[in-house]
């Protein structure tokens, strides 16, 4: 059943009494690891509220359980001032709630467990720690550690100096299963101590957990990571399956006898997408039972009742649905253009969102936001989505936002275009932003001024420019046929499918097609590269943690197992498809201004990457800036790096784009 948008938000003023006061116009909140009880009658959620000019990085926010009909608080948990929280759980009577407290320098991690209104400690790991889960008995709680960690768990995070015996280093850092007693006690590790631990579930029998894991690098090789079984007792992991496609959200069937993954090209940990797959527990061919389906599944929360429960993108249209196993027939419980976000289970944000669900899978909950609307927490059934809070209701609009479709060399392909909401007369220069990924999309997020925000999208929009997301191919949202279709074409396919849309935007709004810019980063940033080597539409660009040399690029990164699947074979046994998709190899092409910039410690796009473009640049000519920020990661975490990055931003566009008619 689909609701419509505007209906099912306009709830949120009613409901300000009930859930207290809306924060000033200039913070914001946030709803976090949102957890539903099993009976559906309570939501955990770690609500943090920050202002929108301040700099912190990692907002501290309690732990608060609210009801799940009123919104009402019904209990506030906050054990450690100075701790970070996530993976918020509920035990299998929903009289329990575990989440782990996080502190650094020194790291150490805590599980806690909350019940009437106390909170006690149950055991504390010298490292880093994710994803307490009670056993299907309530007796045990499993989690996820990295006991003396020397870096944050993701290859996005700053990568570990490396000096010394680096083939020693690449054996540290794995990810292991713990369990300890949920009343607390000795924490036993059960997991191989050389195999990293990336997801796990419960098996039904609470004698075991099933897992994506591989042995070595964790950050590499997640992308050749298999499906084992772990003995409780023995601590054995039998192989499951080993695919020749990527995993996500393990879960066992009730039976016990079948573990269904989301499976299917992923260029990252974190953003799932893919069909669902069946893979008998005993081991064997993982079957699709969703095939050809037009959709892309982002979540799977497991079983509930006799249906699996799951998130999927649709187009424009992130959809909750319960799936029949047997069928692959998917019932609607809501669809809408807007990103709901639970993240239960899941550490990375799974790109076109998640939710959690009831025991029975009736009821659902999540925060919930899109372009012009700020998150909230909501819940909600077959009937419809209600808004529980109201905190963030005097941050306004700074954009009207469109679904834009069209069709382009058999595809249909969709993105949204951004307008300002006081263009003036004329016609005003576009900014397109590529995604990264490749596999990813771009869902509906809430614009808004913010410190901690990568790209200034509100200033440009205050300043008469108009910003395009586009969903090429490659992108999650049209099935896995449409996500597998930039395999060996990076920069192909997808750059044409951006071009027309732009095409098609022009047609939509006042845009001056003298005026374009393009930006990304990522594999955002290796499109720009790609585009100012391919085409002189456009005056100028950003490109950000790009790649300049795919060749020099396989020996550098931290990453290189996720290229196989997308190249079909190493540098070192097809160079030619990687010399093929270099923007370096078309530099002479190149003559558009462009400015580069990019983390020291960057593991996926390290910074010679970005030394390379910008000296190739300079050589032919082109206007270049490059900016590298020292000690930071892929993503861009110090606040006062952010706020050049974006005043930098700011001005390349506005020095080769302008603003006004």
């Amino acid at each position: 059943m689909k609701i419509t948008l505007w209906r099912a938000f306009g709830a949120a003023g009613a409901l300000a009494a009930i859930a207290g006061a809306a924060q000033a116009a200039d913070s914001l909140t946030r709803f976090q690891d949102v957890s539903l009880s099993p009976d559906g009658s309570k939501i955990a959620a770690i609500e943090q509220v920050r202002s929108l000019n301040a700099s912190t990085v990692a907002p501290h926010g309690p732990v608060v359980v609210r009801d799940a009909r009123t919104g009402a608080v019904l209990a506030h948990y906050d054990p450690c001032g100075g701790c970070a929280y996530s993976g918020l759980a509920w035990s299998p009577t929903g009289d329990r709630l575990a989440f782990i407290a996080a502190q650094r320098d020194p790291a150490l991690a805590t599980v806690e467990v909350a019940q009437g209104g106390k909170v006690s400690a149950v055991a504390q790991i010298g490292g880093v720690a994710q994803q307490p889960r009670f056993s299907p008995d309530g007796a045990m709680i499993a989690f996820m550690a990295t006991p003396g960690a020397h870096k944050e768990t993701g290859a996005v995070e700053a990568g570990a100096r490396q000096v010394g015996d680096i083939g020693a280093l690449e054996t540290a850092d794995e990810k292991r299963l713990g369990v300890v007693p949920a009343a607390g006690g000795e924490v036993r590790f059960v997991s191989p101590a050389d195999t990293f631990i990336y997801e796990y579930d419960w098996r039904p029998d609470g004698k075991g957990l099933v897992a994506t894991a591989a042995k070595g690098n964790g950050d590499d090789n997640w992308w050749i990571a298999t499906l084992v079984n772990v003995d409780l007792a023995s601590g054995e992991a039998r192989l499951i399956a080993a695919p020749a496609m990527q995993m996500n959200m393990p879960h066992v069937s009730p039976d016990g006898r079948t573990v269904y993954v989301i499976g299917g090209l992923m260029s990252d940990f974190g953003p799932s997408g893919g069909d669902l797959y069946a893979i008998p527990i005993s081991g064997g061919t993982p079957v699709d039972i969703t095939p050809g389906v037009k959709a892309t599944y982002t979540s799977l929360a497991g079983f509930r009742g006799d249906h699996l429960a799951a998130v999927r993108l649709a187009g424009d249209q992130s959809q909750v649905v319960l799936v029949d196993p047997g069928s692959g027939a998917a019932q609607i419980l809501f669809s809408g253009p807007v990103t709901v976000s639970a993240n239960e289970g899941v550490d990375a944000f799974a790109t076109g969102g998640n939710v959690s669900f009831s025991a029975d899978g009736r009821r659902f909950a999540a925060e919930r936001q899109d372009f012009v609307h700020a998150p909230e927490l909501y819940a909600g059934d077959s009937h419809g989505l209600v808004a529980l809070t109201a905190t963030n209701a005097a941050l306004p609009a700074q954009t009207e936002a469109q679904s834009v479709t069209w069709s382009h060399e058999g595809e249909t392909v969709q993105g949204w275009l951004l307008k300002p909401l006081n263009p003036g007369p004329g016609k005003h220069p576009l900014i397109m932003h590529v995604h990264g990924g490749p596999s990813s999309a771009v869902t509906p997020t809430y614009v808004t001024s913010d410190a901690q925000a990568l790209f200034p999208i509100v200033e440009w929009l205050r300043k008469g420019y108009y910003v395009f997301f586009p969903n090429p191919r490659g992108s999650y949202g049209q099935g896995e046929a449409f996500t597998r279709a930039n395999i060996r074409d990076f920069g192909g396919g997808d750059l044409r499918d951006d071009l027309a849309g732009i095409d098609k935007v022009e047609t939509l709004a006042p845009i001056d097609d003298k005026r374009l810019g393009v930006f990304g980063h990522s594999y955002g940033g290796f499109t720009a590269m790609w585009t100012v080597t391919h085409t002189h539409r456009f005056a100028a660009a950003i490109a950000g943690a790009g790649i300049a040399d795919w060749i020099s690029y396989y020996g550098e990164n931290g990453i290189d197992k996720w290229m196989i699947p997308f190249f079909g074979a190493s540098a070192y046994d097809d160079p030619a498809i990687y010399v093929k998709l270099s923007p370096l190899t078309t530099i002479k092409d190149a003559r558009t201004p462009t400015l580069i910039y990019v983390g020291e410690r960057d593991v996926e796009c390290p910074s010679p990457q970005s030394f390379e473009f910008w000296r190739a640049l300079k050589a032919v000519g082109v206007p270049t800036e490059l900016m590298v920020y020292a000690g930071q990661g892929h993503a861009i975490r110090d606040p006062a790096d952010l706020a050049d990055l974006r005043q930098r931003q700011l001005a390349w566009f506005d020095r080769y784009l302008g603003t006004g008619s």
